[in-house]
């Protein structure tokens, strides 16, 4: 039997909010001879995700296969991996167990993926479903919590920007992936050590640097559940800090070998001349301005990147 689609779903320790997930993904619309699967994995979960899986793979025996995967090593990344390995289609779409997916997520992912066979890897529009209303200028930092809206055309993203598509609802091609992108990442993703990001944006760049497209596709809608903890100042100090500390080993990917050695210098000087723009200008609101302050963290976290991947190279070899 060939499978159409899978939906993989790494998850750490979120059996509440997986429930809701699997009971929407239980709602697709697909057609009668559409077959999928469903991979579920566990990134070594302390709770309960593994006994709501195995209630659940009753209740999806007449919509599709669901799988449990458990994957010790900590880090979304790993977990990806994982799935990728295990899915039996071409096309594999992931979804955060705290998105909610549109009724035709499914249908309009495979069908985009279909008609755009030089697709490595595509998104679509993700809104935030805020628990309380964001800070004002929210909109500029957004993207820091894997929210998404650029318009309602489907266009290509410029990775050589580094603008892309976050893990949260996006889809990969699997011959794109295991071509191109290591085994091991270097940026694992979110610990509860280490805030750092960049983990969902390194295979999208081995992807690109192999020649293939990376898509917007307005048509695979979803919402991003926001809880109020993540709107706190603390929370957004750190994550602006990880989301810019991984900007040089970004970088490191898609350069060319005559770029290398300039690339360390360019970089810092690169978050340098950002910080100290942004804070002239922003001068006057930075301390009452939660957005502003968001903004200047990750301008300053960029300039530190390079000696934030010295620093962990050399404690590596210690």
């Amino acid at each position: 039997m060939t499978i159409n689609f899978t939906v993989a779903i790494p998850t750490y320790n979120s059996a509440e909010r997986l429930s809701g997930l699997l009971d929407k993904l239980l709602e697709q619309t697909t057609s009668q001879d559409f077959v999928w699967q469903l991979i579920v994995v566990d990134n070594n979960s302390t709770d309960i995700t593994a006994e709501i899986i195995k209630a659940y793979q009753v209740k999806y025996q007449d919509k599709c296969t669901l799988i449990y995967a458990l994957e010790t090593q900590q880090g979304a990344a790993f977990a990806r991996q994982k799935a990728i390995q295990l899915a039996q289609s071409e096309l594999v779409g992931f979804l955060d167990d705290d998105v909610t997916p549109a009724d035709d997520w499914v249908k309009s992912a495979y069908e985009f993926g279909i008609k755009h066979p030089q697709a490595g890897a595509y998104g679509g529009r993700i809104i935030g479903k805020f628990e309380v209303p964001p800070p004002d200028n929210f909109q500029r930092i957004q993207s820091f919590l894997a929210l998404r809206d650029r318009g309602d055309s489907s266009h290509l993203y410029n990775p050589e920007n580094l603008t892309l598509p976050p893990a949260a609802a996006w889809v990969i091609r699997k011959k794109a992936w295991i071509d191109n992108v290591p085994l091991t990442p270097n940026l694992g993703g979110r610990t509860s050590k280490s805030m750092v990001q960049g983990d969902d944006y390194e295979p999208l760049l081995y992807i690109h640097k192999a020649g293939w497209e990376i898509w917007y596709y307005p048509g695979m809608f979803a919402e991003h559940s926001i809880p109020a903890r993540r709107l706190q100042e603390e929370y957004l100090i750190a994550l602006s800090c990880g989301c810019g500390l991984c900007i040089f080993q970004l970088r490191l990917i898609t350069a060319k070998s005559w770029e290398k050695p300039t690339i360390f210098s360019r970089v810092m000087l690169g978050g340098l001349k950002r910080a100290s723009q942004h804070f002239w200008k922003y001068r006057r609101e930075i301390k009452t301005d939660i957005v502003a302050r968001c903004e200047l963290v990750f301008f300053i976290s960029w300039f530190a990147s390079p000696f934030y991947y010295y620093d962990r190279r050399l404690r590596s070899t210690l």
